[in-house]
């Protein structure tokens, strides 16, 4: 059995690659590396991004484990130009996944991908912890479980921890910590 935590980053000041956690998003790594304490980790795998690696620091610190950065992890392309559309677009790429904008990545796509990373732990026993985005998240969590949707994406919160359990290629999910915004 092998079960992998599954988190969204911690409040961050943008969308690039770089944008660092702001001041609450510092204080909810904190309190993320707290829910940990009692739980033994094997492996951290991060997004490559700024606010992932941010968001998941303290705990590998106080776990002094090495944080992997895993560029499978970024957050899903949707459009390559910003869009003022954007927000039904991305409810249309949850109602059909072969939908992607020209250059940019489908829901199916970004699911694979995420997928090879977790298919790379089959031999892995113990904990892992993978750090991602909110539209990856939501991508997978959907695949998981079709109940997941749209309407899931929109309620994650900064940060937010899923436990996925793979129990002899049954996979099972549930939300098991979320910190509320810290001012």
């Amino acid at each position: 059995m092998s079960t992998i935590y599954l988190i969204r980053h911690c409040s961050a000041t943008g969308q690039a690659p770089d944008a660092p956690l702001t001041e609450a998003g510092d204080r909810q790594a904190l309190a993320l590396a707290d829910f940990f304490q009692n739980i033994p980790i094997n492996r951290i795998i991060s997004s490559d991004y700024t606010r992932a690696i941010a968001s998941i620091a303290p705990l590998a610190v106080s776990k002094q484990l090495t944080i992997e950065t895993e560029p499978k992890l970024r957050e899903r392309i949707l459009s390559l130009e910003p869009r003022d559309d954007w927000f039904d677009l991305l409810r249309h790429s949850f109602e059909d996944a072969s939908f992607a904008l020209p250059g940019a990545e489908s829901g199916q796509d970004a699911t694979e991908r995420i997928l090879s990373v977790i298919d790379s732990l089959d031999d892995v026993n113990g904990t892992t912890v993978l750090v991602t985005h909110g539209n990856l998240l939501a991508l997978l969590l959907q695949h998981v479980d079709n109940r997941f949707d749209f309407d899931t994406w929109r309620t994650l919160s900064n940060p937010d921890v899923y436990r996925l359990k793979v129990v002899d290629n049954s996979w099972s999910v549930e939300r098991v910590w979320t910190v509320p915004a810290c001012g």
